[in-house]
């Protein structure tokens, strides 16, 4: 992103990367489960890509992302879930 937009990537890494995923109040698993639920809801599969990969990283289990996609297929919608299965079977196959 830096090539074409780089303050846009330096605030990235330094205010939403460097300070709010660094503050107390939540940890890096639960910022990554709120991350990626308001991702399936707003249905941003190229922003969903990455942040699986980031949850996984961060403590969260596939079973359990696998888990948030059902639950909000009730709550943000069927067509947002499925479109987060394909994101989501991308992801996982990658170790």
């Amino acid at each position: 992103m830096g090539d074409v937009a780089p303050k846009l990537a330096q605030l990235t890494d330094d205010v939403l990367f460097g300070d709010v995923w660094a503050r107390p109040g939540l940890s890096r698993r639960d910022r990554s489960l709120a991350t990626v639920s308001a991702l399936i809801a707003m249905n941003r599969p190229d922003q969903l890509r990455s942040h699986l990969a980031l949850a996984r990283q961060n403590g969260l289990t596939e079973p359990e992302l696998a888990e948030v996609i059902t639950q909000l297929a009730f709550y943000a919608g069927w067509p947002s879930a499925v479109t987060a299965v394909g994101v989501a079977r991308e992801v996982f196959a990658k170790p």
